[in-house]
């Protein structure tokens, strides 16, 4: 639409003409010195700007750079040739994984399936737990006692992926002639849940109890450390908040209910959102390091699919092109889910991430 000069300047009566105004000038010049601004402000905070260059570069060696290797969804596999050189296929992978009726997309379909199975019971369970942690840590009065809790459950997000799994491979370990079983496997044998046969076979060998072991020892490794985003929002909650509500008559509980939950509300979808958003990025390092040939039936993750028939240890050669396609389709399924999360709390609640 075509601008007018009435848009952006004032008429002055007195001398028959239009001027430009005072906050116009200044808008103005902003606009005309704005990058000369952003020199001055970097140029005064140049220290916090040097401590982000590390973190661009893990985003662009990391993050972008890799974006290149996607175009091998759509080339034919050619471990010889550069990912620009290879021959155009189209959509062939992708018509494979999801229709091909074969093996390949038969593990395809099983794999997704698991890893939609293992990222809902994670976020059934997983989620609320550090909520409850924090609220129990905010119940503590003693600062020195919340302090060893609050460290005792951070420890072990501390242990890296091969000590923890390691951990619970001897907890639920199978009986031999020079080891006995795992404790674990003699607790449950001793309750009568389990019989002697399945104990003695280990747990990890069997399909029907790798679901209830994975989510278990994510929600020991992972509930304390993310407890620390809601405790930080419990104690930013005013103290008069509290103080209303006794005089209400409300006990800790009402309290915990009416108070506390609804003042991190916000936080709880924010934090929602960025776990729906990595819903179908279940770390493969974990299922890999525990699973086995028994429980690919329970086991078997997209990530895991793709580590196999990409390094070649699936189906003979190995197959790039097909890993990177499972990846990419579980990737825009995992943002269309942020999308859609994103969308349904800012309806909800007013409450979204953008």
């Amino acid at each position: 639409m075509k601008e007018r000069a009435a848009d952006f300047l004032e008429f002055d009566k007195d001398r028959g003409a239009y001027r430009i105004s005072p906050e116009q000038a200044v808008r103005d010049d902003v606009e005309k010195h704005y990058w000369l601004h952003v020199g001055r402000t970097i140029a005064k905070d140049w220290r916090l700007y040097l401590m982000l260059v590390p973190m661009l570069l893990v985003f662009l060696f990391w993050r972008y750079f890799p974006m290149y290797e996607l175009l091998g969804c759509f080339k034919v596999s050619d471990n010889v040739l550069p990912v620009s050189e290879q021959l155009f296929s189209g959509f062939s992978y992708f018509k494979r994984l999801l229709l091909g009726g074969d093996t390949v997309s038969t593990e395809f379909w099983r794999a997704m399936r698991n890893t939609f199975i293992l990222s809902f019971y994670g976020l059934c369970f997983g989620f609320p737990i550090p909520i409850i942690l924090a609220l129990f840590f905010n119940e503590i009065k003693s600062d020195a006692a919340r302090s060893v809790y609050q460290v005792l459950t951070y420890l072990p997000k501390f242990m890296s992926t091969v000590v923890m799994t390691s951990l619970v491979t001897m907890l639920v370990k199978q009986g031999s002639l020079t080891t006995g079983m795992g404790i674990v496997n003699q607790a449950l044998e001793g309750l009568g849940l389990i019989s002697h046969d399945v104990a003695n076979a280990g747990l990890l060998n069997n399909p029907a109890f790798f679901r209830s072991i994975y989510q278990i020892s994510g929600i020991w490794e992972t509930a304390g450390y993310d407890s620390i985003v809601f405790f930080a929002a419990i104690i930013a909650v005013s103290p008069t908040s509290y103080e209303a509500a006794q005089i209400d008559g409300a006990d800790k509980w009402a309290q915990m209910r009416y108070v506390v939950l609804p003042s991190i509300l916000s936080t709880i979808v924010i934090m929602l959102i960025t776990r729906i958003g990595s819903l179908l990025n279940i770390g493969y390092e974990k299922v890999l390091l525990l699973y086995n040939t028994n429980t690919y039936v329970t086991a078997d993750v997209v990530s895991t699919f793709a580590n196999r028939y990409g390094m070649g240890s699936a189906a003979g050669a190995a197959q790039p092109g097909l890993a990177a396609a499972a990846e990419m389709m579980n990737n825009v399924v995992g943002m269309l889910l942020v999308i859609g999360a994103n969308t349904i709390a800012r309806k909800a609640s007013n409450t979204s991430l953008y």
